[in-house]
Formats: structure tokens, sequence, C-alpha cells
């Protein structure tokens, strides 16, 4: 993934707190690309957030002032956290150095990936729509945080074993079977060339459940 953050003031409630872990949140599914194509990039990105109230930010000397000071709430705050897609690139991958070695004397991993235009024409605006949401809600003091500098500071670890119909450029088929050992099937995120832009793990388990139900007809052919 790549993500920013954009937090913004909300005026009021100043009589309302929360106490412990709430399991509410804003989820704004994609909606770029979905029923008309933007020009700028291909697919698209979720925007999630919440709301919360920090500390009043009061200085205070050591002691007694100190702990009443930091008792005092400060105004809420809405966050939201866009979460874009990034397109699968075939130079974006994960080779092994044929010099270097790691102390067990196996090749040491090489990672080559980068962001390219498709990510930063969605970056932009991931940052533009989420301020005109927290705009049009009638909130103040909005703030963007968060650049496009390097991959991997937001992610779900995928590819290296990447399904497909050619054994020449994939791992595995489309059964989540190895092409060269066929009784072996990789189906955590080894699988994917891309990560959509939500949490994978639910895929994860179909992939599961769809690859032990084949590798049991399987079995049961004598194939395996």
């Amino acid at each position: 993934h790549k993500g920013l953050g954009i937090t913004a003031t909300v005026d009021g409630f100043e009589d309302s707190y929360y106490y412990g872990r709430r399991p509410t949140g804003i989820f704004v599914p994609t909606f770029r690309n979905v029923t008309e194509k933007d020009p700028r990039f291909l697919r698209g990105y979720y925007i999630g957030g919440s709301a919360y109230r920090g500390r009043a930010g009061v200085d205070a000397p050591i002691g007694v002032a100190l702990k009443e000071a930091t008792t005092e709430l400060g105004p809420w705050q809405v966050r939201l956290g866009p979460y874009g897609e990034c397109l699968p690139y075939e130079d974006n991958r994960v080779t092994l150095n044929k010099e270097k070695k790691d102390p067990w004397g196996r090749p040491m991993v090489v990672v080559d990936c980068e962001f390219k235009e498709n990510e930063k024409a969605m970056h932009a605006d991931m940052a533009v729509t989420a301020q005109e949401l927290l705009d049009a809600a009638g909130y103040r003091n909005i703030q963007v945080s968060g650049s496009l500098s390097y991959p991997g500071n937001a992610n779900h670890e995928m590819g290296t074993a990447r399904m497909g119909r050619d054994p020449k450029t994939s791992v595995l088929n489309e059964w989540n079977q190895m092409h060269e050992v066929p009784n072996v099937f990789i189906t955590d995120g080894s699988c994917m060339t891309s990560g959509s832009y939500v949490n994978p793990s639910i895929t994860y388990m179909a992939l599961t459940a769809r690859a032990c139900d084949y590798a049991v007809k399987e079995l049961k052919r004598m194939n395996i």
C-alpha cells in the first residue's frame, strides 16, 4: 500500500469522551474507477479513519501543576488515512544476490521496488479528496502528513511466488500449486502480485480452503 494521514479539529462535544478501545471507525470504500474511468490513474484506494481526543498540550512545570495539566483534554480530532494500491510491475521484484551471502552461506535477498507515475497520481488525489471530505464536514485546521518517498511504510508483504499459467513467468498454477513440485501448495501472500487496497487475510483463507479442496481431489485421483 501507500498511505498518508490527514487530521482536522472538530469543534464542540467538549463534554464527551470515550474509554478503552472502541470497535468503531470510518471506512470509505473505493469509488475511483468503479462506475467511471478516471483518466489520471488505474485502480483505487479506500479512506479509513477515526475520532479521538488528545491532551490539551498546555506547558506546565513539574509537580502538581504538570499532573493537573496532563488531565486536561484537548479538542476532538478526526484523522483520515487513505491507502491505495500499487500496480504490479515486472521490475518490482525480489532476487538473490549471486555475490553477497549471509552468515549461513546463503545468497542475500535483493529487493527492487519503487512507486511509479500511477501511484504518484493516485497519492495526490488521495490527499485532495480527504481534505475535501473534512472541509465539507465543517472541520478546521486540516493538516496533511506523509510522503510517497519509498514503499514499505504501509504494506502487506506479497509476491515472490506468483500465480500464473506459464511456468517460465510464474511459480504457482491457478490452484496455488507449484509448477515444478506438484505436491507443494503455497497459499499465503507469496502468490499475489498486488494487494488491492484492503487487508488480505480473508483472501488468504479463501485461497487456502480452495487449494485444500483441490489437493484432496487430486490425492484421491492419485495425481499427487
